[in-house]
């Protein structure tokens, strides 16, 4: 290749795999590979993906990363000896919570233990009201005592929360420049530059897990930085971010915590993008690798979004109060371990075989089976065509290995196998329940978009069970992730709180502050390389009615009171099933969305289309008796070819299973689309 650096690449290191897509923009050309990911080097998978892919790393433009990096460490608690620097008579308040228990009647529950233990939580005097007011100024020489302790306590990272700093950090600030001078190597976070809004705990949780992953999370993008430039790589790397934007690895070196979620939501960014195209602007995706299936929604092209979650989950998680594109994720991937409990009911997952060492067909060791094993013995999946052949499946041991879990339970391999399917079905049909039931949308409105190396093939059956009418299985659906991050956009949030009832607010201010927040955002992106005609804006505010706890974001496209009352209204109705005109509406938050529009490659036609198509035909169980299905290449079906089911359609890294009385249309974009007959 040339030395114009026309290459444009998206890497996701996921639970079991590392996915790699590619596309040269001079000569349209595109590349994918796929590698089992490497957990005790994470970067080497993406280096192992590259050369798979036979590119050379001195060739490309961008390279956009997304990982799992971030999570794992906040999950598995491998993050740094930290510290908590907090006002003083606040520092329980981290490990308190909010006090309250996720199973009011679990008698056995355990509240997680911190990441930060109340032995490295140290006080300053100093106290801010709610207002920004000065209530006890901070006192420097205090400040550098408890600054002293710390560097004692032989820490590697710091997080700073002061009380109401979200109004005024004046003391934070001074906190953190007293750190950084007597702990220059220390890793510090400052709750005001990680989040300015009120709520004390989560807040407080936020710069805790900042602080806990920084070091480790730091450590791997400068390893990753420094491999590829020991690879002559001298393009740009961009790092995805949970909001579904992306940044440069510098400011993901100061927030990691922005991309816990950096994997999963490069592929809602593409399902916004081709389902649009595609002519299905309301979508929900489904993406189900190896180890977790997840869902999220899109109405009108636009991901739904979040502000605030908990990594690990509402039990037993940390909550990280930062926008996030709102995935609901549950333990059942293609790897998610089939076994039996102790009153002899069959269970599926959590626990997965990942990529070492997997599934029993892999033939990699693996003694315990899965869903991938259940797979196969039903024929759904090809042992021979895995991979495009690359990683041939063993049968035989698949079924053996489900014989002997299950025989106790007087099922034979089949019945097992399909029990193991219908299980990981129903767990998953929760996850699409979640963002859209739960969340107030019917999905019987939108299109299900499958993903993932698994999606497609448990797609239809998930439709069935929801009424969902329609199918859709974009290109390259098992790297899906990381076409969606060559469509991300640069993206910075900001966020201020500002309390008052909206009636009476004086909107002058508003502005004000609107502009101040803009003003941040412009210059992040300018320092990013961005040129003003890319820049754009977006507000919105937090309101809720008089008394409620939870806000909802309305979007601001001009300063008036009543129409923006009148979205709320509307919103709440959509999202509740009521709303109450006549009571008080309250402001919380102004948002501001930064975003700097980069240019996103083409995927050129890929579709060669001739009459051989039908690769051959094999037994496939959708119910006691197996049915001789045809199985089909994708890549070889031509636009506009329609193929009914019961049907098998094939490509390198994915399976498409069509029920009997579905009907695949292959779309103008190359998409397929499956008309789902009613259950």
């Amino acid at each position: 290749m040339s030395q114009a650096r026309t290459l444009d690449v998206g890497v996701d290191i996921g639970g079991t795999f590392t996915d790699l897509f590619a596309v040269d923009s001079a000569t349209g050309r595109v590349y994918q590979a796929k590698s089992l990911t490497t957990p005790h080097d994470l970067a080497a998978g993406v280096f192992d993906c590259l050369e798979k892919a036979s590119l050379s790393p001195e060739d490309i433009g961008t390279l956009v990363h997304g990982s799992t990096v971030a999570i794992n460490i906040a999950i598995e608690r491998t993050g740094a000896r930290a510290a908590l620097v907090v006002t003083e008579g606040t520092r329980d308040v981290y490990a308190i919570g909010r006090g309250n228990r996720p199973d009011a009647f679990d008698p056995f529950f355990r509240r997680p233990q911190p990441l930060i233990p109340r032995s490295l939580t140290f006080e300053v005097g100093e106290r801010k009201l709610a207002g920004g007011a000065t209530l006890r100024p901070l006192a420097e020489e205090h400040a550098r005592d408890v600054a002293h302790a710390v560097a004692e306590a032989g820490v590697d990272a710091v997080a700073v929360c002061f009380l109401h700093a979200y109004a005024d950090p004046e003391h934070e600030a001074v906190m953190g420049r007293i750190l950084a001078e007597l702990l220059p190597d220390a890793h510090v976070s400052l709750s005001h530059e990680i989040v300015r809004e009120y709520r004390e705990y989560e807040r407080m949780s936020t710069t805790a897990l900042n602080a806990y992953i920084g070091p480790r999370a730091s450590e791997y993008l400068s390893g990753l930085e420094d491999g590829l430039a020991a690879r002559d790589f001298a393009g740009r790397l961009m790092i995805m971010q949970s909001n579904g934007g992306v940044m440069a690895p510098e400011t993901a070196k100061r927030t990691p915590v922005a991309m816990m979620e950096s994997g999963p939501v490069g592929g809602v960014i593409a399902s916004a993008h081709v389902g649009a195209q595609a002519g299905f602007p309301d979508v929900i995706t489904f993406d189900m690798g190896g180890t977790t299936a997840k869902s999220s929604l899109i109405s009108g092209a636009d991901p739904t979004i979040a502000h605030g979650y908990h990594i690990g989950g509402y039990a037993s998680g940390h909550p990280a109060m930062l926008p996030v594109v709102d995935i609901v994720e549950v333990g059942a991937g293609g790897g998610s371990i089939a076994w039996v409990d102790e009153v002899g009911a069959m269970r599926v997952g959590p626990r997965s075989a990942g990529a070492a060492p997997g599934p029993i067909s892999y033939g990699r060791g693996g003694t315990e089976p899965t869903v991938t094993d259940a797979n196969v013995v039903l024929g759904r999946i090809g042992a021979t065509s895995f991979l495009g052949g690359e990683m041939p499946l063993d049968e035989a041991a698949a079924y053996a290995g489900i014989a002997e879990r299950f025989a106790p339970l007087g099922l034979d391999p089949v019945e097992a196998a399909s029990g193991i399917v219908r299980l990981a079905v129903a767990s998953m049909v929760l996850a699409v329940r979640g963002v859209s039931v739960e969340r107030g949308y019917d999905p019987r409105d939108f299109a299900l978009l499958a993903q993932g190396g698994n999606g497609p093939l448990h797609a239809v059956e998930i439709a069935r069970e929801l009424s969902i009418p329609t199918v859709l299985v974009p290109r390259l659906p098992a790297i899906f992730s990381a076409v969606g991050m060559l469509m991300a956009d640069l993206r910075h949030d900001y966020v201020q709180t500002h309390y008052t009832a909206l009636a009476a607010a004086d909107f002058g201010e508003l502005a004000g502050r609107f502009d101040e927040l803009v003003a941040l955002g412009r210059d992040r992106l300018a320092g990013e390389g961005v040129a003003p005609e890319a820049m754009s804006f977006e507000r919105s505010l937090d309101l809720r009615y008089a008394g409620q706890e939870f806000a909802l974001a309305i979007p601001v496209f001009e300063l008036d009171p009543r129409r923006i009352a009148a979205r709320f209204h509307e919103a709440h109705e959509h999202r509740y099933g009521y709303a109450t005109p006549a009571e008080e509406v309250e402001m919380v938050n102004l948002r501001v969305v930064a975003r700097g529009e980069r240019v996103h490659p083409e995927l050129p036609p890929s579709r060669v289309g001739h009459a051989d198509a039908l690769l051959g035909r094999r037994a496939v169980y959708f119910s006691d008796t197996p049915v001789e299905c045809p199985v089909y290449a994708r890549e070889r079906l031509a636009i506009g070819q329609r193929v009914e089911g019961p049907a098998v359609i094939e490509e390198t890294t994915s399976t498409t299973l069509l029920w009997p009385g579905d009907v695949a249309t292959v779309a103008p974009g190359e998409e397929l689309v499956i008309a789902v007959e009613a259950a």
